[in-house]
């Protein structure tokens, strides 16, 4: 006869084993202990064996097999046997199987993705993506098996980033997670990539250029960073992009063995370009004036500027910002100036000063299309380079004095004219 739950839930331990047969092979066998334990018989090859099933318990908690799960697991047991398959051999494979699974978690094969594509990136797109990953990616889908995470996954991930007003990260997000599972598709570790179809999911926000400075504002800028009660590392850094007007995160990961004081140049390598070449910065004087302050409080350390908690590592992508924040040039109610807008100050202004756009675009080490020509201006170029940024420097102080000659005339007066 055929068991029910009331049977087997009054079932009481007696001293000896004894089973209460359910059919068809299917029984439960109760231990003096108590326990109860589905049992399979079955024969292969005209060899019988017994298959556990699992433990009957009263409340439904991690690993109970009620009957009607182990009538189930029964009737899967009994496919495999018409197969000649031993069931607890198939099961010892799935766990392995699982045991695997379990190993490829999205870290992990987000990190051997990571490790394989770094070589071909700069250091600073290295360090943006893995401290994106670290800081967002990981704790949404890091622990979950490669297999498991979900298109409803990614997609909560990147509408909590856009949600905080992060929208260009956000789609930066799905396009790296979605990268990451056509690696792993690719090694056969996953089958589809649950990225692919959020595409569109997050509306790209309107382009903002960065703000340039308009000669007041400017000297306004110039006027706080002599008040400036912040960290003096900080103020140097401001000063130096301003006068350098190099992107930030040349800036911010810049080394000791990149400048040379003797000839006055800043010699940026290739791995830390955008444009993957070896970028110089001619230092004006007071360039120079300023590394040297610099130096005397950092001059001990790998990096111009060390991150305070870490000295192996350089200041983070929101340190410069913070100080424009403080000194009430971003964030709400102020002009929105960042960082980035030195580019286009000294961008806008050199141009307007009279200087060659190309001179102007080599040194802000903007792509040149033609590989010949590029090589060619990059020594053709040099002389008005050096010339181009010391004038550059020269106006910057003339706009901070507020000399009677304005600094546009000055700067033009003294542009390179070639032999």
């Amino acid at each position: 006869m055929a068991l029910t739950n009331t049977h087997i839930q009054n079932a009481k331990p007696r001293d000896t084993v004894y089973r209460l047969s359910d059919g068809q092979a299917l029984w439960l066998e109760v231990r003096p202990s108590g326990t109860k334990t589905w049992r399979f018989r079955y024969k292969i090859a005209g060899k019988g064996a017994i298959f556990n099933l699992g433990e009957f318990a009263p409340s439904k908690g991690p690993g109970h097999c009620s009957l009607e799960m182990a009538r189930k697991l029964r009737n899967e047991a009994r496919e495999l046997v018409k197969k000649g398959i031993h069931p607890g051999h198939d099961r010892k494979s799935k766990l392995r199987e699982q045991v695997r699974e379990n190993r490829n978690t999205f870290q992990a094969v987000a990190e051997e993705w990571i490790a394989r594509k770094e070589k071909n990136w700069s250091a600073g797109t290295a360090d943006q993506i893995k401290h994106v990953f670290k800081t967002d990616i990981y704790p949404a889908l890091g622990k979950l098996p490669i297999r498991s995470v979900t298109p409803q996954d990614v997609l909560m991930l990147i509408q909590a980033v856009d949600a905080r007003g992060a929208n260009s990260y956000a789609l930066l997000i799905r396009q790296w997670v979605s990268a990451v599972y056509r690696f792993a598709v690719a090694t056969l570790r996953a089958d589809s990539d649950p990225a692919a179809p959020l595409q569109g999911a997050i509306e790209r926000n309107r382009t903002r250029h960065a703000k340039a400075l308009s000669k007041d504002e400017m000297k306004r800028l110039l006027q706080s960073l002599r008040t400036y009660g912040g960290d003096p590392a900080t103020m140097c850094g401001l000063e130096l992009i301003l006068l350098t007007f190099v992107r930030t995160i040349e800036l911010r990961a810049a080394r000791w063995a990149e400048i040379d004081f003797k000839n006055a140049e800043w010699r940026i390598p290739a791995d830390r370009m955008k444009m993957r070449e070896v970028h110089i910065v001619p230092l004006s004087r007071q360039a120079v004036s300023i590394l040297k302050s610099l130096w005397a409080m950092n001059g001990h350390r790998e990096y111009l500027f060390p991150n305070k908690r870490d000295h192996k590592r350089y200041i983070t992508a929101t340190t410069l910002n913070r100080a424009l924040e403080r000194m009430g040039f971003l964030g709400e109610g102020s002009i929105g100036f960042s960082a980035h807008g030195f580019r286009a100050t000294a961008s806008t202004m050199l141009n307007e000063a009279g200087f060659r756009s190309d001179v102007i675009e080599r040194q802000l080490a903007h792509q040149e299309r033609n590989n010949v020509r590029a090589a060619y201006n990059h020594a053709q170029y040099m002389d008005e380079r050096r010339v181009m940024m010391q004038c550059w420097a020269d106006m910057v102080d003339d706009i901070g004095k507020d000399t009677p000659n304005t600094a546009l005339n000055f700067v033009k007066s003294l542009t390179f004219q070639p032999a």
